[in-house]
């Protein structure tokens, strides 16, 4: 792949559901109740249901793979958590938007900001990868 500094990459736009919530659940062995009961999530001051950061995380860097083609070539990742992902209970679920900006190229490597938000709010601050490219 060739980059150039200052590069957009394609947005990438992934649907989280309650179903997801339940599968990540069972494979993460994460059974956290604020994935799963209203209830639960509400009297401790959420919104509602929300996805597990690790999942949102995985799906940003499910961007990023798709965008190098390659996980290998993943150098590094990371983010901090900023906002929770509400997941309503119907159909639809949430919307993940997954941004990318080449901010550098250098020496084989390009460095990666990225840009995840759900209903245009940030869920992941200083999303940022280092690809060989």
């Amino acid at each position: 792949m060739t980059w150039q500094s200052g590069e957009a990459l394609d947005a990438r736009s992934y649907r989280i559901t309650r179903a997801d919530l339940i599968r990540y659940a069972g494979a993460s062995g994460d059974f956290n109740p604020i994935h799963w009961s209203d209830r639960i999530a509400t009297s401790v001051g959420l919104p509602g249901v929300v996805a597990h950061g690790m999942y949102t995380l995985a799906l940003a860097a499910r961007a990023l793979t798709e965008w190098v083609g390659d996980p290998a070539c993943i150098v590094s990742f990371g983010a901090r958590f900023s906002r929770p992902v509400a997941v309503p209970d119907d159909d639809c679920g949430a919307a993940l938007e997954v941004a990318g900006l080449v901010t550098d190229v250098r020496d084989g490597q390009a460095s990666i900001d990225l840009t995840v938000t759900c209903q245009g709010a940030k869920v992941l601050g200083m999303a940022r990868a280092v690809v060989r490219c």
